[in-house]
This record gives C-alpha cells, structure tokens and sequence, in this order.
C-alpha cells in the first residue's frame, strides 16, 4: 500500500512538471511585449530581460541600423540620408544583458524550476499569485515612472528656450542648408565628391571621390591626397598636379596663363557626431559634413532639466574647441562659436550652475540660467522686461539659505549690483489700482469724467475744463467726494453760487476728489400726461412739456376715431394744497370741452394748457355702435345673415325678417347657439361659485363644466309660443353672433345609456318612455332608472320623477334623445335585497290597510 502511494506520488509530481515545461517553452511564441495576464506558471519577464531563447539588444527579424535593448527594439531619434551607421542614444544602452548568461533563459530555467517546485508542494495557486504580485509591481512601477516623467515634463517646459529645441512644430528649422556654395573652410574627407572643371585653351572634366585613404584619383595623373585639407589647400595641391599635363594653368616661358580650373563640390559625406552629458536625448548622430553645432543640438532636444544652456563645449580630438552660449541665439539671434562639426566630434552638455525662477508683471515668466555675478538687470533683461503693470520700484527675492527660507527686498537702484544665486525665486508685483492725480466731475457739465490733478488744482478750473455747466445746473449745493487718508469717505458740501460770484474762495482739490454737480431736472417729479378713451392711439402716460394745449395731446394721439364724442371731452386735474380742515370731499377737479374734429390751430381754439398728471378721457358717442349680425339656418323662407337694427330686436323679428317659417319646419326643435362672451374677471368668479358649492355638498360631486371664451352654447327655446305670441317673455332678445337653428321635421328617437343595445328608433306618437327603452333591450343591471332623462330637439331636457314608489318617465317627442345614466352604486348583496323586499312588502301591507281602513269607514 506504501509502495502504491508513493508511485501515485512520483506520476503526479511528473506530469505536472511536464506541463509547467510546456507552458513554459511556448513563451518565446508571445508578443514581445508581455501581455497583461500570463498563463499560469509562466513568470513575467523582468525589465529589460528578452523572453526565453532570444537575448536581449537583438531581435531576430531586426533591420540594419537597429538595436533592441532591454528586450524593445529601440531606434534612434534621426538617421541622415546617406548614413552607414545607426543614432545611438545614452539612455538606450543599458547595461542589462552584458553578462555570460542570456537573461531570458535564465529567467525561464528559474520560472520553470518555481512552477515546478511549487506545483509539487503547494499547487498551482501559489505561482499565480507570484505572477500576480510580479504584475502588479510592474504596474505600479511604470504608474511611479509615468508620474515622474510628467514632473520633469513640467520643470523642463519652464526652462527657457526648452520650447524651442523640442517644438514639433520647428521639427525641420535647424536642418543645415545642403544647397549653398562650396564654403572656402570646408575640410575635405573620405566620400567627399569633387566635382573639377578645367577650361579655356583646354577643357576637361573629372568627378572623384575622396577614398577611404584621403586620395583622389586622376587620370594620367594618379592619386592625390587631399583628406584632411581645406577646399582651398586642396584646389592648390590638385592645380600644382594637373598644371604638368595642363601647361596654360601657369605662367611660364611659355606665357600668361589660358587655361582655368574650378573646384566645386558634389556629393558630400556623412560624420558621426556624439552628444554626451545633460541633454535631452544623447547619444551618437550621423548628420551632413555641412552640419553646425546648433543642427546637432536640435537634432538631441537640447539641454534637460540640469543641463547648462549657457556652457555648451565641442570637443575635437581631446580639446574643446568652441564653447557655446545658447542664451545668444535665444536673446539676439546672433549665434556665436557655431563652429562646422567634424567627424567624431563631441558636444557636451554641462550642468548648469544656476537656475532662477521670475514670476510675475514680466513679459517672460520662465526659469533662467545664470552665470556666476549675473545681476538682476541681466534676468530682466532676459526676462524681456517689465510689463506695462509692473511695480519697478521694488522685487522681492525669495532665497534659500542653510537652514531655511528668506525673503529680500531689492530696490531699483540696487538692479545693477545685486548678484542673484541658485534656487532665487524672483517676484515682480503689479502697481496700485489707484490714481495718483486723479480728480472728476459729473453731472450737469458738458464733459463729465475723470481729470488730471496736476493741470486742475481748483474747482473753477476742473469745471473750466469740463467745458462749463449746463443751464439746468443747480449751483445752490454741490457735493465733493473726498477719500481721507484713513480711506474713509468724506462729503463736502458748497454753494457754486458764491464761489463763482468771488463772495467765497475757490476750493482747492485733492487727488481721487469727485465733484457732483446736480441737475435741476434730477431734483424734479418727472411729470407726464396721458390721454385715454376714443382717440387712435391711447397714450397712458407721455412726458409733459410746457405749454402743451389739449389740442395738442389729442394730435400726438392721432386725433379722434369716429366713435368720438367731441363734444364731452373730459381733462381730469389732480387737486394740490387742499385744506386739510375742509370738509369738501373733493380730490380732483374735471374741465369739459367740445372739441373741433378739424385739430388745425385756429383763433376760436379753446387754448387750455394741460398740467403736469392732467388725464384726457374722450367718450364714446352715445348709442354708437358698429353694425352687428344674427344667423338664421334651416327651415325658413331665406336663411342668412341678418343685421340687427334695434337694441331690443327679439327672435320673432329675425324670423320674419327671414320670410317666415317654410313649410317643413320642426318649430319645437328650434334651438338658438349664443357665442359665450366671459370675461375673465367672470370665469374666475363662476369657477370659484362652482368650487364653494362643491365644498358645501359633502355627499355630491360638483363638476364644473368649461366656459371657454367664444364657445357654442346652446339655449333651448320654445319656438311656437314666440311666433303664437311675439313679443312675450318667451320671445329673447338678441345679441351679436346668435344663431338660430330650425330643423325639419324630425321622426327618430335615440336610445342611448346603460341599456343594452343603444339604438335609434322611428317615432311614433302615442309610445311611451318604457316603449322606446324596450326597443332598446330594455336597462342592465347597471341603470339608474330613476335618473334617467330626455333632451329634445330644441336643447331642453326633463328628467324622470318619482312618484310613490312609480317612476313617472317623461314625454318622448320627434328629436328626442333618450339617456339613461350608469349607476354608482355596486350590486346588492342578499341580505340588502331581502331588506329591500321587506321594506317594499310592508310598505304595500301598509297601503292595502289604508284603504281598506278607508273603505270601512266609508260604509
């Protein structure tokens, strides 16, 4: 049994093995990029590791000029045309993957020898958690290096001139001009192309290019070696070579020189320049043989966060040839030491020795670099200067000493000698928002506003130039605003009057003083006027002016409409000054006149000057009245339109008017519409009747029908009796927009309700209620018997009665509309029908010994 398990043992231990193997040899198949989740008992390859069988700096489908570091392929920033080798950066090659073990198989062997162990001891479970904490560590890692990137982001977009060495916008700027002339320091070297041109007595032409040994080869003339000399030493050496095949490019014996050659250049070469120290992106370039300093250091970003923009060395062989200050190019554009770069030359990017941040009213707020005993007026300088607002006579510097934190006040006077250190912080403030010499005026002058003090020490002369008062100034009071010193507000008040006249002497300002000079039409009620009634166009209300006529508020209105009353021409005045120990009830006073319709100014004029709040009402005419109409449809001799021409014309008179009744006219189903004409004074009050009673009638529902403006209403009327007896009180007067409806002779009834089919049924005289609700199906269960009613043709309704316990059913006529309603109530349990029986069988007992009480009596 031992034996047993111990084999079962062994097997498993074996089989999980082999799967951790098989995972693990399917890795090299991935992505290069590890995916976010990895199968179980694979481990995440570290950082700069290459997966299983691949080491790390190669890849296996890698162009030429490629390298892959770190497991990523890599590939420089900028490869010029014509380039044998690749761009190189510092931050590229790292020192992962330099040992005598490929990283990557070692991390598989020890990924594969983890998953093995811990499947045998622990499960599964226990390498993926490795992974998963792995993973987890790779992520917040990169989170921490993204955040960091984004601070240094930050810093180096403050640097001064950062922008323009890393601007994707200037990307092709500093790219070296290939297309101008062959400059006469130009050092020639291997791959150069010479282009040489002899001409005159005798004409050739040669192209060469300069071998990897310096030579140049000529036929009939062989090697020159012309590497390492300028294009002037070389087109020296080479005439001296071609004058003894060429004689006539010399003077001799022979003559004056008739032969001439020219040099030029063709295609040129590629060098390799390195980039080294603080710069954004180091590393080796290959750029034209035409190619400056300044074309490189664009080329690698410029200076980072701690490099120097102010020491920038080119070193050629050991030696630094030129040192650059970039702050020249960025300041005056002129751009000194920008030497030719030659092959494996070195630009070197120092740390800078002091950085200073200005803030503030500059046209430049940036961190700037300084060289040692650079003062303040070097950053202002650099900073462009102040702005418009700036407070110049004083900054503030904030510095960092041994311990902490101070803060100095530099004056201007101390620009030129204050010597700024690294880490200052500078801060230039913006000036008051207050006026030094600041006087105004407003009011009732002809050019209010703000004024110099300087130039108007006193108040004549700030209203002097103010262009003088206004005849509507009110000289009696001014006011002057004065701010104290204590910023507290101060009001002075002075009579103009005498200041002008010289009684009093002229006021002396000071500086934020404001003059108010009010108006007499300020001081005064604005009066107005109105005219209302029959005029064309009402005015409520209209500025009153002096010597206004009632002739005149009239024109302004547009004169007076036909309906006019000119002779009752009302002008309502307000009372002023009325005793108050009168007992006259009396508040204003009413002028009438009688006014010409002809408004044009005449002697007989009534010449009434209207008063300030003085109210024109112009009447309507009596008895005038725009013409108004009735309807007559149906049945009659000439249905129409008809005008109503005295206020008490009734129903009769517009029948007549009609040519009479014709011969098929339903006289009882004459029906008169009436447009409904509510205010809405009118419908507020009818809804809150309807409200109230609804609120007094506990057990009822109130429903309150709409009446809305210009809707049908329709009113029932007994036709027969107005034409039997014009004039009576059946006979209704009638107003504008009636309409009334004579039918012809109608011979249905309709059936509709809580019966069970609704119908329509042919009249017949001498049927009955119940005869037309049988033809009907008779009621359901849900029917309200006893609330049943009929609306005839004419508009009336009558409801049912009850008598006893008989409902008495109302008349049925031609036109009638039989409507039986649904009842609330639900259905009758047993014991209510059984107490209704009862009650209705004891109320028959009752009745039967009434009667024959009655009939005993009787006898």
């Amino acid at each position: 049994m031992q034996f047993f398990r111990k084999t079962v043992l062994g097997v498993m231990v074996v089989c999980t093995a082999l799967q951790a193997t098989a995972q693990v040899i399917q890795a090299p198949s991935a992505p290069t990029s590890a995916p976010a989740t990895l199968p179980a008992g694979v481990p995440r390859p570290a950082q700069g590791q290459a997966p299983a069988g691949q080491v790390p700096g190669q890849s296996g489908n890698a162009p030429r000029g490629q390298q892959t570091g770190a497991g990523a392929t890599q590939q420089g920033p900028r490869t010029q045309p014509g380039a044998t080798g690749t761009t190189q950066q510092g931050t590229t090659q790292q020192g992962r993957g330099q040992t005598g073990t490929t990283p990557g198989q070692g991390t598989t062997q020890q990924g594969q020898q983890t998953a093995t162990d811990a499947n045998a001891n622990k499960g599964v479970n226990a390498t993926d958690d490795a992974a998963l904490e792995t993973s987890d560590d790779a992520q917040q890692k990169t989170e921490l290096e993204l955040l960091r990137e984004r601070e240094l982001a930050a810093q180096r977009r403050k640097l001064f001139g950062y922008q323009l060495f890393n601007d994707p916008a200037n990307k092709s700027l500093f790219q070296p001009n290939l297309n101008i002339a062959t400059p006469n320091g130009y050092v020639v070297g291997p791959n150069d192309q010479l282009n040489i041109n002899i001409y005159g007595f005798s004409e050739a032409s040669y192209l060469s290019t300069v071998n990897a040994d310096g030579f140049i080869y000529i036929p009939r003339v062989g090697p020159i070696h012309i590497s390492g000399l300028t294009i002037d030493q070389a087109k020296k050496r080479i005439l001296d070579r071609l004058s003894k095949i060429y004689v006539g490019l010399k003077s001799g014996p022979y003559g004056p020189a008739n032969t001439y050659m020219v040099v030029t250049l063709g295609d040129i070469r590629s060098i390799r320049v390195t980039v080294t120290g603080e710069a954004i992106r180091p590393g080796t370039y290959t750029v034209s043989s035409l190619s400056t300093a300044l074309n490189v250091i664009y080329e690698a970003g410029g200076p980072n966060e701690i490099g120097s923009f102010r020491n920038v060395q080119v070193i050629r062989s050991n030696r630094v040839v030129a040192t650059l200050d970039l702050y020249d190019l960025l300041i005056t554009g002129i751009q000194r030491n920008d030497v030719r770069l030659q092959d494996n030359d070195n630009i070197r990017f120092s740390t800078f020795k002091s950085h200073v941040e200005i803030n503030g009213a500059t046209r430049r707020n940036n961190i700037f670099e300084l060289l040692p005993n650079e003062t303040m007026s070097r950053l202002l300088e650099l900073a462009g200067g102040f702005s418009s607002n700036a407070y110049r006579a004083r900054l503030k510097v904030t510095r960092f000493t041994s311990r902490e934190m101070k803060v100095i006040d530099v004056v201007e006077s101390d620009f030129p000698s204050f010597v700024l250190l690294d880490g200052d912080q500078v801060s230039v403030e913006n000036v008051l928002v207050r006026y030094e010499n600041q006087v105004g005026i407003q009011g009732a002058v002809f050019r209010p506003g703000i004024f110099s003090l300087d130039q108007n020490k006193t108040l004549k002369q700030l209203i002097n130039s103010a262009e003088g008062l206004k005849g509507e100034a009110f000289t009696g009071r001014i006011q002057i605003v004065r701010t104290r010193d204590d910023m507290a507000i101060e009001n002075i008040s002075l009579n103009l009057n005498e200041i002008l006249n010289g009684t009093k002497p002229d006021v002396e300002l000071k500086r934020e003083d404001q003059v108010i000079i009010p108006s007499r039409f300020e001081m005064a009620e604005f009066a107005e006027v109105g005219i209302i009634g029959e005029v064309i166009t009402p005015i409520e209300a209209t500025p009153y002016v002096a010597n206004m006529t009632l002739e005149d508020l009239i024109l302004r209105a547009g004169g007076l409409k036909e309906s006019a009353a000119a002779a009752q021409v009302e002008v309502v005045r307000r009372k002023k000054d009325v005793d108050i120990s009168s007992k006259s009830a009396q508040i204003s006073e009413v002028y009438r006149f009688n006014v010409d319709r002809d408004l044009s100014l005449k002697p007989t004029d009534s010449r009434f000057m209207l008063m300030p709040y003085d109210l024109v009402h112009v009447r309507r005419s009596p008895n005038y009245q725009e013409q108004t109409f009735a309807h007559v449809d149906g049945e009659v001799v000439m249905p129409g339109q008809y005008p109503l021409i005295t206020k008490d014309q009734r129903i009769s008179d517009l029948v007549k008017m009609a040519g009479g009744l014709s011969p098929f006219a339903y006289v009882e189903g004459a029906t008169l519409v009436r447009i409904i004409q509510l205010s809405e004074a009118e419908k507020q009050m009818r809804e809150q009747a309807i409200n109230e009673l609804a609120d007094d009638a506990p057990k009822a529902v109130v429903k309150a029908g709409t009446a809305n403006q210009g809707a049908e209403q329709q009113i029932g009327i007994s036709l027969r009796k107005i034409m039997d007896n014009p004039g009576s009180t059946e006979d209704m007067i009638l107003q504008e927009g009636d309409i009334l409806r004579i039918p012809k002779k109608l011979e249905t009834v309709r059936v509709g309700g809580e019966v069970l089919l609704p119908t329509t049924a042919k009249f017949r005289r001498g049927s009955s209620f119940q005869d037309y609700i049988s033809q009907a199906g008779g009621f359901t269960s849900r029917s309200a018997r006893k609330r049943a009613y009929v609306v005839y043709a004419n508009g009336s309704a009558d409801r049912t009665r009850r008598f006893a316990f008989f409902n008495v059913y109302p008349r049925v006529e031609p036109g009638s509309e039989i409507i039986v309603p649904q009842s609330t109530k639900g259905e009758l349990t047993p014991l209510q029908i059984i107490q209704s029986t009862t009650g209705i069988v004891g109320s028959v007992m009752g009745l039967i010994t009434t009667v024959l009480a009655f009939k005993a009596l009787s006898q």
